[in-house]
């Protein structure tokens, strides 16, 4: 927090609650318009991002199905589209002949920057209002709630498939 940052508001758990179903709510209209400018579907830019995200580490197509939570099958129609989208190509793995591995086009790094530099640059301003022990405990919370979500996912997955 800069100096001349007033103190924060006291919240209360409810509060915290009500604020994190605003931004979710923002975030999946948000994530749709950005997907739509890009000519995708959220599907499809979540398994962009990831691409992006695992940087010379490149994925396999059962790497994006287990982070995106969706069938090989599944993948492999994202997968279609995203590569004649002109976002993705397919290489071959040098450990194992039957897999590829997925890779962002250069170009197309260049055409998702464009349409999020200006957002990120926001959040980062956002961040300097917050003090490197802030920050700390703002990431562990996203790592924490991604992690809940994830497994309770999981777990709403697992009884749906007890009761068929």
């Amino acid at each position: 927090m800069t100096a001349a940052q007033p103190p924060r508001p006291a919240a209360t758990p409810a509060q915290a609650l009500a604020a994190m179903d605003d931004l979710i709510a923002a975030h999946l209209v948000g994530q749709q318009e950005m997907a739509q400018r890009l000519g995708l579907n959220v599907s499809d830019l979540t398994c962009l991002g990831y691409v992006f995200q695992a940087g010379e580490d490149l994925l396999t197509a059962g790497d994006l199905a287990t982070r995106v939570h969706v069938t090989t099958g599944a993948v492999t129609g994202i997968l279609n589209r995203l590569e004649r989208a002109g976002y993705v190509t397919r290489r071959p793995d040098p450990r194992d002949r039957r897999r590829v591995r997925v890779a962002p086009r250069p170009d197309a790094a260049a055409r998702v920057q464009a349409l999020y530099e200006p957002y990120y640059a926001r959040l980062n301003a956002l961040f300097a209002d917050y003090a490197p022990e802030e920050i700390a405990v703002l990431t562990d919370f996203f790592t924490r709630t991604t992690n809940l979500a994830n497994a309770y996912r999981d777990e709403l997955r697992d009884q749906a498939d007890e009761s068929s």
